[in-house]
Protein backbone atom coordinates (compact mmCIF):
# COMPACT_ATOMS: atom_id res chain seq x y z
CA UNK A 1 0.00 0.00 0.00
CA UNK A 2 1.41 3.40 -0.94
CA UNK A 3 1.77 6.22 1.55
CA UNK A 4 -0.26 9.40 1.08
CA UNK A 5 1.65 12.40 -0.21
CA UNK A 6 2.79 14.92 2.38
CA UNK A 7 3.28 17.68 -0.19
CA UNK A 8 1.01 20.65 0.50
CA UNK A 9 -0.86 21.31 -2.77
CA UNK A 10 -1.80 24.89 -1.88
CA UNK A 11 -0.01 27.69 -3.75
CA UNK A 12 2.78 29.41 -1.84
CA UNK A 13 2.14 33.10 -1.11
CA UNK A 14 5.10 35.38 -0.41
CA UNK A 15 5.32 39.06 0.47
CA UNK A 16 7.49 41.05 -1.93
CA UNK A 17 9.80 43.98 -1.14
CA UNK A 18 6.95 46.34 -2.09
CA UNK A 19 4.80 44.85 0.70
CA UNK A 20 2.36 43.20 -1.72
CA UNK A 21 1.66 39.48 -1.72
CA UNK A 22 2.24 37.26 -4.73
CA UNK A 23 1.73 33.60 -5.54
CA UNK A 24 4.95 31.79 -6.40
CA UNK A 25 5.00 29.34 -9.28
CA UNK A 26 6.50 28.62 -12.69
CA UNK A 27 6.23 29.94 -16.24
CA UNK A 28 7.28 28.16 -19.43
CA UNK A 29 9.36 30.40 -21.71
CA UNK A 30 8.47 28.21 -24.71
CA UNK A 31 4.68 28.08 -24.60
CA UNK A 32 3.77 30.54 -21.83
CA UNK A 33 2.03 27.96 -19.61
CA UNK A 34 1.83 29.01 -15.93
CA UNK A 35 1.35 26.89 -12.81
CA UNK A 36 1.50 27.30 -9.06
CA UNK A 37 3.09 23.90 -8.49
CA UNK A 38 6.86 23.70 -8.97
CA UNK A 39 6.83 21.19 -11.82
CA UNK A 40 10.34 20.32 -13.09
CA UNK A 41 9.07 20.59 -16.70
CA UNK A 42 6.20 22.40 -18.38
CA UNK A 43 3.00 20.36 -17.95
CA UNK A 44 1.86 21.47 -21.43
CA UNK A 45 4.93 21.15 -23.69
CA UNK A 46 7.58 19.46 -21.47
CA UNK A 47 10.09 22.33 -21.90
CA UNK A 48 12.27 23.61 -19.06
CA UNK A 49 10.48 26.13 -16.84
CA UNK A 50 11.54 29.11 -14.77
CA UNK A 51 10.30 30.60 -11.51
CA UNK A 52 7.56 33.23 -11.66
CA UNK A 53 5.43 35.37 -9.34
CA UNK A 54 1.77 36.15 -9.98
CA UNK A 55 -0.50 38.87 -8.69
CA UNK A 56 -1.09 40.74 -6.51
CA UNK A 57 -4.38 41.50 -8.28
CA UNK A 58 -6.87 39.27 -10.02
CA UNK A 59 -10.45 38.81 -11.19
CA UNK A 60 -13.05 36.58 -9.54
CA UNK A 61 -13.97 33.75 -11.93
CA UNK A 62 -16.44 32.08 -9.56
CA UNK A 63 -17.36 32.26 -5.88
CA UNK A 64 -19.51 30.54 -3.29
CA UNK A 65 -20.49 30.84 0.35
CA UNK A 66 -19.78 27.66 2.29
CA UNK A 67 -22.45 27.15 4.93
CA UNK A 68 -21.77 23.57 6.02
CA UNK A 69 -19.29 22.57 8.71
CA UNK A 70 -15.94 21.34 7.42
CA UNK A 71 -13.16 20.16 9.75
CA UNK A 72 -11.07 23.12 10.85
CA UNK A 73 -13.40 25.74 9.32
CA UNK A 74 -16.25 27.75 10.84
CA UNK A 75 -19.10 28.49 8.42
CA UNK A 76 -20.12 30.63 6.76
CA UNK A 77 -17.06 31.61 4.73
CA UNK A 78 -16.49 32.65 1.13
CA UNK A 79 -14.31 30.82 -1.40
CA UNK A 80 -13.49 32.12 -4.86
CA UNK A 81 -11.59 30.98 -7.89
CA UNK A 82 -9.42 33.93 -8.88
CA UNK A 83 -7.67 34.47 -12.21
CA UNK A 84 -4.49 36.22 -11.17
CA UNK A 85 -3.33 38.92 -13.57
CA UNK A 86 -0.86 37.31 -15.98
CA UNK A 87 -1.05 34.09 -13.98
CA UNK A 88 -2.97 30.96 -13.10
CA UNK A 89 -6.36 30.49 -11.48
CA UNK A 90 -6.20 29.83 -7.73
CA UNK A 91 -8.74 28.91 -5.05
CA UNK A 92 -8.78 31.53 -2.29
CA UNK A 93 -10.60 32.41 0.89
CA UNK A 94 -12.25 35.83 0.66
CA UNK A 95 -12.09 38.32 3.51
CA UNK A 96 -15.37 40.14 3.91
CA UNK A 97 -18.93 39.32 2.93
CA UNK A 98 -18.55 38.19 -0.69
CA UNK A 99 -16.80 38.31 -4.03
CA UNK A 100 -18.88 39.13 -7.11
CA UNK A 101 -18.03 37.29 -10.31
CA UNK A 102 -15.90 39.64 -12.41
CA UNK A 103 -14.94 41.64 -9.30
CA UNK A 104 -11.38 42.69 -8.67
CA UNK A 105 -9.47 41.27 -5.71
CA UNK A 106 -5.98 41.55 -4.25
CA UNK A 107 -3.90 38.88 -2.53
CA UNK A 108 -3.78 39.31 1.25
CA UNK A 109 -1.60 37.60 3.85
CA UNK A 110 -2.18 33.84 3.90
CA UNK A 111 -4.44 32.53 6.65
CA UNK A 112 -2.96 31.05 9.81
CA UNK A 113 -3.57 27.64 8.20
CA UNK A 114 -1.63 28.61 5.04
CA UNK A 115 -4.63 29.19 2.77
CA UNK A 116 -4.50 31.72 -0.06
CA UNK A 117 -6.57 34.76 0.95
CA UNK A 118 -7.86 37.69 -1.10
CA UNK A 119 -9.62 40.94 -0.29
CA UNK A 120 -12.23 42.54 -2.54
CA UNK A 121 -11.16 45.86 -4.06
CA UNK A 122 -13.67 48.70 -3.97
Amino acid sequence: MSQPSTVDPRPRVEQGPDGRYRVEGIRCPSCGEVATFAWPRCPACRSAVGPASFGPDGTVWSSTVVRIPVAGRTPPYVLAYVDLDDGPRVLAHVTGPGAPIGGRVRLAPPSADGDVTVEVLA
